[in-house]
């Protein structure tokens, strides 16, 4: 597992971009980012793999089944899908893979909206610590963290994104 200097989440946009451009269908695949590190992401891959596709953005909250413990998280939003899901390739967006249980609830909503023809999942890291058996189809880097930090992605007023290594909530199964 290799460390990550908690700055380079420019540098490993560009790094999902080259892993996912092969496989991507720039009329037909649909990024959909979770809120809100995840919204940020897919909003910068969408450019950077040049997709005609509309994107979409979801928040997972009411999906997860530890909401009664997170109640819902700040900086989210609602979700807005304006497309069909049906028979659609849907590549989910997330900056950080740790349980799994944000990509089994952002699964969980897109079939609210239909049955796609194939769901991938895209992170920036994959820091371990899965719950269930989730694994991305593109991840730019794998690291391992103790339990107690937390890799939090943030964006600056010019857009610039940068991952923040801090200490984890107490009580909280987050990235």
């Amino acid at each position: 597992m290799n460390k990550l200097p908690p700055s380079d989440a420019e540098a490993l946009c560009q790094q999902l971009a080259r892993k996912m451009q092969p496989s991507v269908d720039v009329t037909h695949t649909i990024l959909v980012g979770i809120h809100t590190g995840g919204a940020w992401v897919a909003t910068r891959l969408h450019a950077l793999l040049g997709l005609q596709t509309t994107l979409g953005v979801i928040d997972v909250s009411f999906y997860r089944d530890d909401y009664n413990q997170r109640g819902l998280h700040k900086g989210g939003g609602k979700s807005h899908l304006p497309f069909a899901t049906e028979g659609a390739h849907l590549i989910i967006v997330d900056d950080v893979l740790y349980t799994g249980r944000t990509a089994r609830a952002a699964m969980n909503e897109l079939f609210d909206y239909g049955r796609p023809d194939k769901i991938e999942l895209a992170v920036l890291v994959d820091r371990g610590g899965r719950e269930l058996p989730i694994a991305p189809t593109y991840c730019a880097q794998t690291i391992t963290l103790p339990a107690a930090q937390m890799l939090a992605l943030t964006r600056a007023e010019d857009g610039t994104l940068t991952f923040q290594l801090t200490a984890e909530p107490h009580g909280e199964t987050g990235k």
